[in-house]
């Protein structure tokens, strides 16, 4: 038995409109300086938006959908064996899928320039649920990069 103190995870409680954990944490990760109101209003009409442009009735599956889009599967990570650095594709956790998703998808639609958050929020969420656009490019390179590196797939432990 461990004698290690593991962290434990805190349980995220569901947002209030549509009573889920996963756009509740999606808001979180949304927020900056503590505003979670203003957060709650940018995610929810960029919800809104997401669902009339691609005429979907149930706007928290169609959200699941483009984030499960967007989930990569595997990346890489270096290890260093005997003087040389190699990049070791590995599978990823579950939880850490949808936290790089989140990730990716909050910052490129920050990345776009002349538009609300909204607006941004909700085009970036349309080509992930679309399977295009920039976040779905960045989960492809990440998927090539480790298939190029799969040689080295041995090195993981």
């Amino acid at each position: 038995m461990s004698r290690r103190r593991r962290a434990e995870k805190r349980v995220t409680e569901p947002d209030p409109l549509y009573g889920s954990t996963v756009l509740a944490k999606f808001i979180n990760k949304v927020m900056e300086m503590g505003k979670k109101s203003t957060a709650r209003r940018i995610v929810y009409n960029a919800m809104d938006k997401f669902a009339k442009k691609i005429k979907a009735e149930n706007p928290l599956e169609a959200f699941e959908q483009a984030l499960e889009n967007a989930k990569p599967a595997l990346e890489v990570k270096s290890r260093r064996i005997g003087g040389a650095t190699y990049q070791v594709p590995i599978e990823i956790p579950p939880n850490r899928r949808a936290s790089m998703a989140m990730r990716w998808i909050i910052g490129h639609s920050r990345a776009k320039p002349g538009r609300s958050m909204e607006d941004a929020l909700s085009a970036e969420l349309a080509d992930c649920f679309n399977n295009q656009g920039t976040t779905i490019k960045k989960k492809d390179d990440t998927h090539r990069m480790a298939e190029a590196n799969k040689a080295y797939a041995h090195y993981k432990w």
